[in-house]
């Protein structure tokens, strides 16, 4: 045992001491420093006679972990609602499209090399899909480009990104366990862990605000920073407990104490830790690497790295461009995304944990990632001219149908009274989709609970399998009554608009009010009964029989009809609280603006 701790701490001793020299030689020479840090842990690691001064896997791999977590952690403090809204629509398009062509182009570049094994070629897919947010901050915040509208544009699309990537990791763990997919494993996967992030911040924004912001009042940096880590790592844990990954446990949390009034203060605590395990996480990549495979498949590694370049750039530009964005800042937005980084790593890690790709691929990650660090300050520098450039050789004819099509996306958004109608109408649907999913939510959690708990928990008190459902799926019923309340509310509201904007009196004449009224009647009872018959089909385990379910349904009538304003006014509170907490994060932003003043 304490031969072990010695070992763990020397090893720990070499990483930082070799991390920090790391630091100041590449600093000195205006490279990225985590570039650096992998070259480090090629140095000591067990591959590179004679300094193999790390051998011990074990410890490789825990660091690792530790690294994989404080990074996630960190992207998902950088994350917000708000920001992506700003930029949604280019974020979207061009990171879905990107995704997609470099996933098939990662796939054909796997086939097209001969490689034997498809998952090989999917994993290598997955591994070009995402950029690295880590490379790109740094590598404009060396240029001073951070606040230019293509920068604000490339960190719309790394969140989508990241959301995207969490999804990735979630399908191929699937893949891994399994050996194949199919269309239904994937829309399940995407749906269940969709519910999963939605429920679990919308939970954790009512809660673990309010924990910091009381945390927040003895003003003492120890005792939020043990807060903030005990957070992490206890949500991490649950995660882990519910099959999913701690790389998305890590990110989710992060992101939910993004909303907190304290955020500022808390980034400040968590920066020097994260700096370190970073740093660790990086090293721990190089550790990992052999060079002589990197030496054996030298044409794979080039070829991989401009096929990330060119496709990257390619897809982005093409994105932003769709989405109506002028050709200068679409290919500089593009040219700032071509490379991949740290969750290039993490998908690398998970086939090698898996035990379902070969062992080339992880040193092939590591060098098109290292040589695509190395091109992208470069890149971006070399946008403008080339922009010039293409300008000139761009035919009259195709710049004037480019500029066309920007203005008519530009024509497409509502204005005026319009615009105010078009606002409410997506506010009213979000609060419904909100509501649904915490509904969806409360309702799987009590099927997981009947099948793995429930029945042997009541089974000393309740002999009757159906009296256990029906008390099973009544109690589901009522937690999930102030958000069905809540919901069929909503689109009762959205039901009465509908019925205004759709119905004319030119049309309907006298009878317009009559037609209306109808609309706004019909659609919520349809809306409510869809719901219901939904929610019957996704608990079908816990379903009583029929007499059983005409008796739980009477009785929940009897007790919306007696106690419905109290479960409204439990659905305001809760929505006030949401509202509230979110509002901070506008606060903090108006505060961190005066400051930069």
């Amino acid at each position: 045992m304490h031969d072990s701790v010695i070992t763990f701490i020397q090893d720990l001793a070499v990483i930082m001491i070799v991390a920090a020299l790391v630091t100041v030689i590449f600093h000195r020479l205006k490279q990225p420093v985590v570039l650096g840090y992998i070259v480090a842990g090629v140095l000591i690691g067990p591959h590179t006679p004679p300094f193999e001064l790390i051998k011990d896997e074990h410890t490789i791999k825990v660091l690792a972990e530790l690294g994989v977590i404080f990074l996630m952690f960190s992207l998902g403090l950088e994350f917000s609602f708000r920001k992506l809204l700003r930029v949604g629509t280019t974020a979207l398009i061009a990171a879905v499209l990107e995704i997609v062509v470099m996933i098939w182009l990662g796939y054909q570049i796997g086939l097209w090399l001969g490689w034997n094994n498809n998952l090989d070629a999917l994993f290598l897919g997955a591994i070009l899909a995402i950029s690295s947010t880590t490379i790109i901050v740094k590598a404009l915040n060396d240029l001073k480009m951070k606040n230019e509208r293509f920068a604000q544009l490339i960190f719309g699309v790394l969140i989508v990104e990241d959301i995207l990537g969490i999804g990735l990791i979630a399908l191929l763990s699937g893949v891994a366990i399994s050996g194949s997919v199919s269309g239904s494993d994937v829309f399940l996967t995407i749906s269940k862990l969709t519910l999963f992030m939605i429920v679990a911040m919308l939970v954790g924004i009512l809660l673990v605000p309010r924990l910091l912001a009381y945390i927040g009042k003895f003003r003492s940096n120890e005792m939020l920073l043990v807060t903030v880590l005990g957070l992490c790592f206890g949500f991490c844990l649950l995660v882990v407990k519910l099959e999913y990954s701690m790389v998305l446990g890590a990110f989710v949390i992060g992101a939910i104490i993004a909303e907190a009034r304290e955020l500022h203060w808390i980034e400040r605590l968590i920066e020097p830790v994260r700096d370190m395990f970073s740093a660790i996480f990086f090293v721990a990549v190089g550790l990992l690497l052999d060079p002589r495979v990197m030496v054996k498949y030298a044409t794979p590694i080039l070829v991989i790295a401009g096929a990330v370049i060119l496709g990257k750039i390619t897809s982005c530009t093409i994105g932003a461009m769709i989405a109506g964005n002028d050709g200068r800042t679409s290919l500089r937005m593009g040219m700032g995304m071509s490379q991949i980084g740290e969750f290039s790593f993490i998908i690398a890690s998970l086939g090698m944990a898996y035990k379902v790709t070969s062992d080339f691929l992880y040193p092939i990650a590591v060098a098109v990632s290292a040589i695509t660090t190395l091109t992208t300050p470069y890149l971006i520098r070399a946008a403008d001219p080339l922009v010039r450039n293409l300008a000139k050789m761009t035919p009259r004819p195709l710049g004037r149908i480019v500029k066309l099509y920007g203005e008519w996306l530009n024509n497409l958004h509502p204005q005026g009274s319009n615009a105010v109608i078009w606002n409410m109408i997506k506010r009213i649907l979000v609060q419904i989709g909100i509501n649904i999913a915490i509904v969806i939510a409360i309702f799987l959690c009590s099927a997981y609970f009947a099948v793995n708990l429930g029945n042997e928990f009541l089974a000393d008190w309740i002999g009757d399998i159906d009296w256990r459902k029906s008390l099973i799926w009544g109690s589901t019923l009522i937690l999930s009554l102030p958000f069905l309340i809540a919901a069929f509310r909503k689109f009762k509201a959205l039901s009465m608009m509908l019925a205004e904007m759709s119905v004319r009196e030119s049309i309907t004449g006298r009878h317009t009010q009559q037609v209306r009224r109808i609309i706004s009647e019909i659609l919520p009872l349809l809306f409510l009964t869809g719901t219901m018959l939904f929610l019957s089909a996704l608990s079908a385990s816990i379903l009583p029989k029929r007499e059983s379910l005409i008796l739980v349904i009477a009785s929940i009538i009897a007790i919306v009809f007696v106690l419905r304003r109290w479960f409204v006014r439990i659905h305001s509170r809760l929505q006030i609280a949401l509202y509230e907490t979110l509002d901070h994060e506008e606060e903090a932003e108006a505060e961190k603006k005066e400051n930069s003043h």
